[in-house]
């Protein structure tokens, strides 16, 4: 069986658990700072549970901010940032403030 082979049903368990994988990498790795990851890939923890939880609104399932972050970082969202987030350095900031200019054009 080939990737072009596979039913809706096979590929959405492969995606599943690729997300699976992502999420459980990213808790085990809480020296990655969010900005940082924002910086070189347009994305961090905070989407990733924004999207989860826009998938589970288009779904008809109530899930609040809190609940789908709580789902992605494995603990409530403050918990977490009090455990391993640090001051963003001005170098984290202007990287940040560049990207976010370049993406509006």
């Amino acid at each position: 069986m080939t990737e072009t082979d596979l039913d809706v049903a096979i590929r959405t368990e492969l995606e599943a658990a690729a997300f699976r994988a992502l999420r459980a990498h990213l808790q085990a790795r809480t020296d990655v700072q969010n900005i940082d990851m924002m910086n070189l890939a347009g994305f961090c923890r905070n989407c990733l549970s924004r999207w989860y939880n826009e998938a589970a609104t288009e779904r008809g399932i109530e899930m609040s901010k809190d609940a789908a972050r709580e789902a992605f970082y494995g603990e409530p969202y403050e918990d977490w940032r009090t455990k391993y987030q640090t001051e963003a350095t001005q170098e984290q900031q202007t990287a940040f403030s560049k990207a976010a200019e370049a993406e509006k054009k």
